[in-house]
């Protein structure tokens, strides 16, 4: 520990170092250490100094005497005693020669240590400490306690505020010397008069337990140096206090109550008398004897059947261990516990122990408890009847009474109690039931056994619906049924072959005969029962035949008779159709083989199909044949003279028509051409006649149709005979003479020349006023036709018309003449 008391030393002296004053910074001085009434300086070494003078001198005390020290030239450290405690001085050194002339000083403050403590008292209560009672000092800011073994090399200091004050870290049973010394900003005084005190010994190792429920065991190790020990046993939460003082190392305490909690304080004595360290063991005695517990069934989310044990709780019990003679147990801090799983048919011992950190207590009076019957083995269900069924069981022992719970498949429950063996239960068609049995006791039910599935048969479908899809083809539906995994479609008139085997509730029967009546049965079928072979059968009858058409002749221009075959039986209506490209013409029938179709339009192309008709539907159609009427005749003609011997004759396209041949008639003559257009230019027809027009017209397959049109006249002839006569000296007659039989003929004369154009009309002759003679005129003579037209066709003719004394003069026919 001297290395603790240096740095102890070395801190206090740093405290009180303070600024050092020099004499013309020749020679410096710091104090060195302090003591209550003395204090050591140290300066520097000043050359030529023979001695120095070190004077203490108190600050706040002037009255106070000086203290001084004188040292030979070569210290440069002095100590001055006899001081005042607690008290500032000014230290001063001086340099002085061998004349004591002071060479240099330098000076400072410092505060010596407060008083020396005394010690009072000197004790110790715990084993690793010894506390210290002492005197405090004027002027002390603290302590420090000192603590000396020399045998065991043990130095200690503690800095302490005040008394008392405890020396810790000691060791037990040892002598200690002890001593106290006081501290301020100077430092510290000098060791007060030490005291020898010796330490008390360790507390017992104790180790306690409880072997019942109404004793503990208290034992330890020996104490070195102990001759004695006291237990001191109090009972928690209570005043009971019992105290044992022995000298040995085990105790059995007795009497004490079962499951409480008792502190057991336990202390040793020295020889001298001195109570040691104590140290002070809680231990609760065992749980006292429970009661048997209460019984209970439940089901466990596994939905295994448990047993459920409840119990009054016991003073002081942690735990409990509930244990069965079969070897099931369960521990728990509860006052219930479930013990699984439990199997049917079983018969329980139960006892019930508590426990705590003492032990366990001894074991309830067992509990006999009887488990939950099994469920029976043999499991099977008859049907006596359709729609009633018996299910029966074999016998479980240890059953009070049974349940039967039957579930159909779509979630249909019915159950009965019973305390025999068997249970009526309706079983309709189509289902599936899942019956399965419960044995109960006291003890709840038994797990669930055998599930026997038993399938009644497939029920027959109601509302089947036999519908014609096709002339040939009928199709079955129905809804789903219960209990039916497919199933099989047949019908009679096939001999019963099945058309259908299948899940869906659909079937087509095809290739069937036309005009038949048909007797449908659809059967339902499951794996497990089989068909059920009484379902009712549904007729449908199939789509007519379909008729043959035979010929198609048309009598008319507007109407065709259609001849067909009869393949259906007598109440068979019939219908034939042609279908043109826009419209469409139908005739009905019935007991009847033919049909005409009428109001047909010309020209046009059908197709003819003949269909059968029956309640049932229709049948399909027949093969088609074409069928073209004949061209229609142009509905317009129109005939146009183009010289006295060609006529133009035009009429309108007509539907169908390709080519046409054109004939026309008169009693003069006959004209016919053939041709693909829609005009025709025909000879040999001469003016002023009148004939007929005949057409035919022809279809690009050959179909003719003939077309007559009445009344139509050629033009007037042209006139011959052209001649001109003067009248007078300004007009000329122009005079003609008609060549056709139409002896009143209108014509139009026109006289056009180079100076002036003239018109005049007339039957045989016109005249023409103002007519400029010395000019080449040119004279055309045409009659007019009814509609007031003028026949253009009609030769021109040149005439000159000469001057004499500025009259018209001869005219001179030049017989030159032109056709326009």
């Amino acid at each position: 520990m001297l290395p603790t008391h240096l740095n102890m030393i070395k801190f206090l002296l740093l405290l009180g170092l303070t600024q050092i004053y020099a004499a013309d910074n020749d020679i410096t001085i710091s104090v060195y250490t302090v003591t209550s009434k003395s204090m050591t300086v140290q300066w520097t070494k000043y050359e030529d100094a023979s001695s120095y003078k070190v004077t203490a001198t108190p600050k706040n005390s002037p009255e106070d005497r000086q203290v001084f020290a004188q040292f030979g030239g070569t210290t440069v450290m002095g100590s001055v005693t006899h001081l005042v405690p607690d008290t500032v001085y000014t230290m001063q050194v001086e340099a002085m020669d061998d004349a004591l002339n002071v060479l240099s000083s330098a000076q400072t403050e410092h505060t010596t240590a407060p008083e020396i403590p005394t010690i009072e008292q000197v004790y110790s209560k715990q084993s690793d400490s010894i506390t210290v009672e002492f005197t405090e000092v004027s002027g002390a800011t603290g302590y420090i306690l000192r603590a000396e073994n020399d045998a065991l090399g043990f130095f200690s200091e503690t800095a302490v505020s005040g008394s008392p004050s405890t020396a810790l870290q000691l060791q037990p049973y040892t002598d200690y010397t002890l001593s106290v010394m006081s501290v301020n900003a100077g430092g510290r005084s000098q060791p007060s008069y030490t005291v020898d005190a010796r330490t008390v010994v360790v507390a017992p190792r104790v180790v306690t337990s409880s072997p019942s429920n109404a004793s503990i065991v208290v034992s330890w190790s020996p104490v070195e140096h102990a001759v004695q020990y006291t237990l001191s046993i109090i009972q928690q939460g209570t005043d009971n206090r019992t105290v044992l003082n022995t000298t040995e190392q085990t105790v059995l305490v007795e009497e004490l109550e079962a499951g409480e909690t008792y502190c057991i304080k336990t202390t040793a004595w020295d020889v001298e008398g001195r109570t040691g360290d104590d140290i002070t063991v809680c231990q609760i005695t065992r749980p006292p004897r429970p009661d048997s517990p209460e019984a209970f069934w439940s089901y466990g989310p596994s939905r295994g059947q448990e047993m459920s044990l409840y119990w009054d709780p016991s003073n002081g019990a942690d735990s409990y261990v509930a244990m069965s003679n079969i070897g099931q147990n369960c521990s728990t801090p509860e006052t219930f516990c479930i013990i699984s799983p439990l199997e049917c048919g079983e018969v329980h011992s139960i006892s019930l122990t508590a426990k705590n950190q003492a032990g366990a207590s001894s074991p309830s009076e067992p509990k006999g408890v009887v488990t939950f019957p099994c469920a029976p083995e043999d499991l099977w269900v008859q049907e006596n009847e359709p729609g009633s069924c018996r299910v029966a069981w074999s016998n479980v022992s240890l059953a009070d009474f049974y349940v039967a719970f039957i579930k159909r498949d779509d979630g249909d429950e019915d159950h009965c109690n019973t305390t025999h063996e068997s249970c009526q239960f309706p079983c309709i068609c189509g289902y599936t039931f899942l019956t399965t049995i419960f044995a109960y006791n006291e003890a709840g039910s038994s797990p669930q056994g055998k599930v026997l599935n038993y399938t009644t048969v497939p029920c027959c479908p109601e509302d089947v619906a036999v519908m014609l899809v096709s002339t040939e083809t009928l199709e079955i539906t129905w809804q789903p049924v219960r209990g039916a995994e497919l199933y099989e479609t047949t019908a009679v008139q096939t001999d019963d072959v099945i058309h259908c085997n299948d899940t869906a509730p659909v079937c087509a029967l095809s290739d069937l005969q036309c005009n038949t009546l048909y007797s449908v049965v659809v059967t339902p079928c499951s794996e497990l029962r089989g068909c059920n072979l009484t379902c009712t059968p549904h007729t449908q009858e199939t789509a007519p035949c379909a008729p043959e058409i035979i010929n198609v002749t048309q009598t008319d221009l507007t109407t065709v008779r259609v001849i067909f075959t009869n393949p259906n039986s007598a109440s068979t209506n019939y219908t034939v159709t042609a279908t043109g490209r826009t419209d469409s013409h139908s005739c009905h029938v019935s007991q009847s083989t033919s049909c005409e179709l009428t109001e047909l339009p010309c020209g046009t192309k059908y197709e003819v199909m003949a269909l059968a008709i029956t309640g049932v539907g229709h049948s399909l159609p027949s093969f088609t044949l074409p069928l073209e009427t004949g061209p229609c005749c142009p509905s317009a003609v129109n005939v146009e003279q183009v010289t006295q011997a060609m006529t133009n004759v035009t009429w309108s396209p007509s539907n169908g028509a390709r080519s046409y041949i054109t004939s026309l008639t008169s009693p003069r003559g006959h004209a016919k051409c053939h041709t693909l257009e829609t005009h025709c230019m025909m000879g040999c027809i001469t003016c002023g006649t009148n004939y007929s027009v005949s057409l035919e017209a022809i279809s690009s397959t050959g179909h003719k149709s003939q077309c007559n049109y009445q009344g139509f006249p050629s033009s007037a002839c042209c006139p011959t005979g052209i001649k001109l006569y003067k009248m007078d000296n300004t007009s000329l007659r122009i005079y003609w003479r008609s060549s056709g039989r139409m002896q009143t003929q209108n014509y139009t004369v026109d006289l056009s020349g180079t100076g002036a154009n003239y018109t005049c009309n007339g039957n045989s002759f016109c005249d023409l006023g103002e007519v400029m003679c010395g000019d080449v005129y040119t004279v055309v003579v045409a009659p007019v036709g009814q509609n007031g037209n003028t026949v253009s066709f009609c030769p021109r003719r040149m005439f000159s018309v000469s001057c004499s004394g500025g009259n018209i003069g001869m005219v001179i026919y030049r017989g030159k003449r032109s056709v326009d």
